[in-house]
């Protein structure tokens, strides 16, 4: 006879004596697989290959050892892009660029900025304005009138050029940032991205999923970069009160047409200039979309549309391009 508690030791020790059982509600090693994964085809036209080909180059990237090379792999591609012009005469353009860039229009400043801004003394400014008008329009000679619409080219040029390295200068001893600052005069700024997607309707790659890409080749008449980001005015998480205008029609309803060059990622300067932050831009409009003008022949509502327009592409491209420069999608503050 076997008694109860060496029954039980018996029971437990022959159990552990089979080979593989395994308890009820225990969990079973997991088998190493002996073949390789299954993978989508690289070439194939099914989405799963399209898939893999797109987790294939986000890894080819951002294994990329430097900014210069993941800008080479972002724009080697070359397809027909939108080219987006910073100043149209397109009818409610703000709205067709706040949905190409996903921006919301807020104007005026915050009402929180922070840090405390320093007096100025205004007479010092004013003082330089009216040197600066008076280099223009009185001590400077000039015998012929400025061609057909080329009045800013002719004497707003020149002056906001004075201006801006005469204020640089004399603001330098308030803001310590602004004497290490980098001055640009007629630069190119360049930004390209891609967003939504489009089937190819006909041709060789026809039937094929493409991206839709975007290009934006901007001139400002001036810009100033600094060694040093600049404080934010919000913080990241900040929601700002607004939405963005969704279009469900083609860019070409704008009009926007394509054209097919190099894409180009271009803040004004090298990446490796120690100035690489964007601090202020100024702008000058041509003479077709003065304000005097633009009331005679246009609507009322669309005043304001072209200067709302040209600052949310210009802004946009900056910002983006120095996000670019530095290995990064964090926001850009700029003035």
């Amino acid at each position: 006879m076997i008694a109860r508690g060496d029954w039980k030791l018996y029971r437990f020790g022959f159990k552990a004596a089979i080979p593989g059982w395994r308890g009820l509600h225990s969990e079973s090693a997991p088998a190493s697989s002996l073949y390789p994964p299954v993978l989508a085809s690289l070439t194939a036209r099914s989405k799963a290959s399209l898939r893999r080909r797109a987790e294939e180059y986000q890894k080819l990237v951002h294994v990329a050892p430097t900014v210069a090379e993941k800008l080479r792999l972002l724009t080697r591609i070359q397809r027909l892009k939108y080219v987006v012009y910073p100043q149209t005469f397109a009818l409610d353009a703000d709205r067709w660029y706040q949905s190409f860039t996903k921006t919301v229009f807020v104007p005026g400043l915050p009402s929180a900025v922070t840090g405390k801004e320093e007096v100025v003394e205004l007479t010092e400014l004013r003082s330089r304005l009216c040197d600066a008008i008076l280099q223009e329009c009185f001590y400077l000679k000039k015998k012929r009138r400025p061609f057909l619409y080329t009045d800013q080219k002719y004497y707003g040029a020149p002056f906001l050029t004075n201006l801006v390295s005469m204020l640089t200068a004399q603001l330098g001893k308030h803001n310590p940032l602004l004497r290490s600052s980098s001055l640009d005069i007629s630069p190119q700024v360049n930004f390209f991205w891609m967003r939504g997607e489009r089937v190819v309707p006909r041709g060789h790659r026809r039937r094929k999923v493409d991206q839709i890409q975007f290009q934006i080749d901007d001139v400002p008449h001036s810009q100033i970069r600094v060694p040093k980001q600049l404080p934010e005015f919000v913080p990241l998480d900040y929601s700002v009160p607004g939405d963005v205008p969704i279009i469900n029609h083609e860019p070409d309803k704008l009009p926007l047409f394509k054209r097919q060059y190099e894409n180009k990622i271009f803040i004004g300067t090298k990446i490796d200039d120690p100035c690489c932050y964007g601090h202020t831009q100024f702008h000058l409009m041509r003479d077709k979309l003065k304000r005097d003008r633009m009331i005679k022949v246009s609507p009322a509502n669309q005043v304001e549309v072209h200067y709302r327009a040209n600052a949310i592409v210009s802004l946009f491209a900056w910002t983006g391009a120095q996000a670019m420069y530095q290995d990064s999608t964090a926001r850009s503050i700029n003035e």
